[in-house]
């Protein structure tokens, strides 16, 4: 397919091979463009992808976008790689959660919330990219603090925290699990 503009051709290009989502500054720096028109081009390429027939999306993620796959194609590209999407455990799937709407919190934060140790779910979502070290906590032991990744963000379809679901009346409020702590 030929394109209109060289400028449309190597934004996608860029989207295509960046490994991070890559910011509207950062691509009209690299393709000395405006802010405008990177924003029209953006916008060219998502009406584009939107079509039915198109397995590619563009993906914002935390104000940066890059190129990826519609979720209605993923069980092709999961027999090309030959290794299914594993789903995480339920027991992964509540650390994640209280990380999510929690971040930054420490294990032990975690444990207390869900009443039962997380070394082992913590360490899976690890090892997946889903969430990772962002420092150490002030206070006996200096504990590790975790946060989600822009891969949290990817894998859920998320194109922010601010997109994520309002947690039910009921939880635990940041006061209640800081004074349970002490």
């Amino acid at each position: 397919m030929l394109f209109r503009e060289p400028e449309t051709a190597a934004l996608e290009a860029l989207l295509f091979v960046a490994k991070d989502p890559l910011t509207p500054e950062l691509l009209g720096e690299i393709l000395e463009l405006d802010l405008a028109m990177i924003k029209e081009l953006l916008y060219e390429l998502r009406t584009r992808y939107a079509v039915d027939s198109c397995g590619l999306t563009l993906l914002e993620i935390n104000g940066g976008y890059k190129l990826g796959t519609k979720p209605e194609v993923s069980r092709y590209i999961e027999t090309l790689y030959k290794q299914p999407a594993q789903a995480l455990s339920n027991a992964a799937l509540e650390v994640l959660s209280i990380i999510a709407y929690k971040q930054p919190v420490t294990r032990g934060e975690v444990d207390f919330i869900r009443g039962v140790q997380s070394d082992r779910a913590l360490a899976t979502l690890v090892e997946k990219g889903l969430v990772k070290d962002v420092g150490r906590k002030d206070g006996p032991g200096r504990p590790i603090l975790y946060a989600t990744t822009e891969q949290f963000l990817l894998h859920f379809g998320l194109r922010s925290l601010e997109d994520m679901p309002d947690l039910e009346v009921g939880s635990l409020s940041d006061d209640e699990v800081a004074s349970a702590q002490e």
